[in-house]
């Protein structure tokens, strides 16, 4: 495969007989890409959620046409709010027969330097990225444990835990805080045979990233990739269904950099 332009990779059944819950799958972004994936992957049943129902119902609709897969299930959810996140885990319980994996998607960003920033633009940002996490790892761990079947959950972190970007503190902190989470939740969770680990893109170009970035920040920061380009969606994905497999099936608690970038 040429790395600098990658052909799409189809599925192999990482998934097989698998049910699948995504958050924040509604976009352009990796959550539908993964959703996507978890169909080519042999997901036998899928839930996406989003905060824009429109979106949502337009992701169900394209994912049933593009795979043909008919048990797909949308339901609204704001990770901000406990009674929608428990509402939602609830709901994929009822409609999948038991939530297999769960990829936590659903994360917020702006752009802001530190010293011009408000305490609510703060707010947001780690209360959707990085509290929404929390609360849906939380009471899935919960709702796991008491099916007595394991399960497997898998975080959207990013690789601005670890490195330094100009108006990024908000984000950068919350993503610090998904790592962490995820490694101490991942304790937690062995005892009762759920696996927890998380993914940390650098740079994923996608179409709502190309609408929202002016042109000379995207090209600055796809300069910094050893590949000259930003990841797609779907690469990002794959490293999920990965970490949602069998295949990785002695790994918790790890994060795994989906990245080019240069030190």
């Amino acid at each position: 495969m040429d790395i600098h332009n990658p052909t799409y990779v189809e599925g192999h059944g990482l998934l097989k007989g698998k049910s699948v819950l995504v958050t924040a799958a509604a976009g352009a972004g990796i959550g539908y890409a993964a959703a996507l994936k978890a169909i080519e992957e042999g997901c036998r049943a899928l839930v996406v959620s989003d905060i824009h129902e429109g979106r949502l119902t337009d992701a169900v609709n394209s994912l049933k046409e593009k795979t043909g897969l008919r048990n797909i299930y949308g339901k609204t959810c704001n990770v901000a709010v406990e009674e929608d996140v428990q509402a939602l885990v609830n709901f994929a319980e009822d409609a999948l027969g038991g939530v297999d994996v769960l990829i936590n998607n659903a994360g917020l960003g702006t752009s802001k330097l530190l010293i011009e920033m408000e305490d609510a633009e703060w707010m947001k940002v780690l209360d959707v990225t990085l509290n929404g996490t929390m609360r849906m790892t939380r009471y899935m761990m919960k709702v796991m444990k008491a099916r007595g079947q394991g399960g497997v959950i898998v975080n959207n972190a990013s690789v601005l835990g670890w490195r330094a970007q100009k108006e990024q503190s908000h984000y950068a902190a919350a993503k610090a805080g998904v790592m962490a989470l995820t490694r101490c939740a991942a304790l937690e969770a062995a005892e009762f045979g759920v696996r927890i680990n998380a993914v940390s893109p650098s740079l994923c170009v996608h179409p709502m990233l190309k609408k929202s970035a002016p042109e000379a920040l995207l090209q600055e920061l796809e300069g910094r990739e050893a590949y000259g380009r930003g990841a797609e969606a779907w690469e990002v994905a794959n490293v999920m269904m990965f970490l949602a497999s069998d295949y990785a099936s002695y790994l918790t608690g790890e994060n795994i950099a989906c990245s080019s970038q240069q030190a």
